[in-house]
């Protein structure tokens, strides 16, 4: 089977890529159609779940990955 990879971009939403399935808070099943999305990661996007690109408007910002998040939060010694 193949995997599912998740890839959060940069300021931008999460890239899912691979045959997965998406439920809402009370586990109903979006149906989504494809095996690549962009999920939104801003708040903003009025298809939310999916980002539309609202986040380039918003200015949101957002790490890439858990390493730069991690030492963006490491308290300065």
């Amino acid at each position: 089977m193949p995997e599912v990879v998740i890839t959060p971009y940069r300021d931008g939403p999460l890239l899912v890529r691979g045959p997965f399935r998406l439920r809402d808070q009370d586990g109903r099943e979006i149906v989504v159609g494809r095996e690549t999305v962009a999920l939104c990661r801003c708040g903003k996007s009025r298809i939310r779940p999916f980002c539309d690109g609202t986040h380039r408007l918003t200015r949101f910002r957002a790490p890439s990955s858990l390493e730069t998040l991690v030492s963006e939060q490491r308290p300065e010694r």
